[in-house]
């Protein structure tokens, strides 16, 4: 099964590619960033993102994408900007791929840590470790793709009856992930 993970923003898209084998283990297929100038205007931005996305699903063919919600901090300006990158990125990714997940990030932090408040270096070090990178991917929103990737893959077997929210396009309605890696094997 491959597993793309976004870490959504507007400067920078993360992205993380992932194969997970019929055991559960999990390897790195590509790690990397959609960027968009800060010149550009804001909507010329979110097309730059939309082709982004396109080019991603179009060059790994997921069978699901995991999206990490958002978190506000401080500035709701940038929230708000952020938010609407997002939107574009769940749109683009239901339109092409059979699911769409979301997570918090205390949802992705227990799932790769096992505790809900762990730091972002605690997320990033046992990322690296579950698919045993040598160093931690850079930039920082390749390692929170994967950590959101990894998320999808640690929690698959519950994800159906979980908080989880699960949006499918029209071609499937919610099918056990694993039910789709049987069908990739057979294409």
């Amino acid at each position: 099964m491959i597993i793309l993970g976004i870490d959504p923003g507007y400067a920078i898209v993360g992205y993380g590619v992932i194969q997970v084998d019929s055991r559960g283990n999990s390897s790195v297929v590509d790690y990397g960033a959609i960027n968009t100038p800060k010149e550009e205007d804001f909507p010329v931005r979110l097309a730059m993102i939309q082709d982004g996305m396109n080019a991603l699903i179009k060059k790994f063919k997921p069978d699901a994408v995991a999206v990490e919600e958002l978190f506000f901090n401080q500035n709701i300006t940038t929230g708000i900007a952020v938010a609407e990158a997002r939107g574009v990125i769940l749109c683009t990714a239901i339109q092409s791929v059979p699911l769409v997940y979301e997570f918090t990030p205390i949802q992705i932090k227990l799932a790769i840590t096992g505790s809900g408040k762990a730091d972002k270096t605690q997320v990033q070090l046992m990322t690296k470790s579950i698919l045993k990178l040598k160093k931690i991917p850079k930039p920082d929103d390749a390692a929170d793709a994967l950590a959101v990737a990894l998320c999808l893959a640690q929690t698959n077997t519950k994800l159906l009856s979980s908080e989880v929210q699960v949006f499918t396009n029209n071609n499937l309605k919610k099918t056990d992930i694993n039910e789709i890696a049987k069908r990739r094997k057979t294409k």
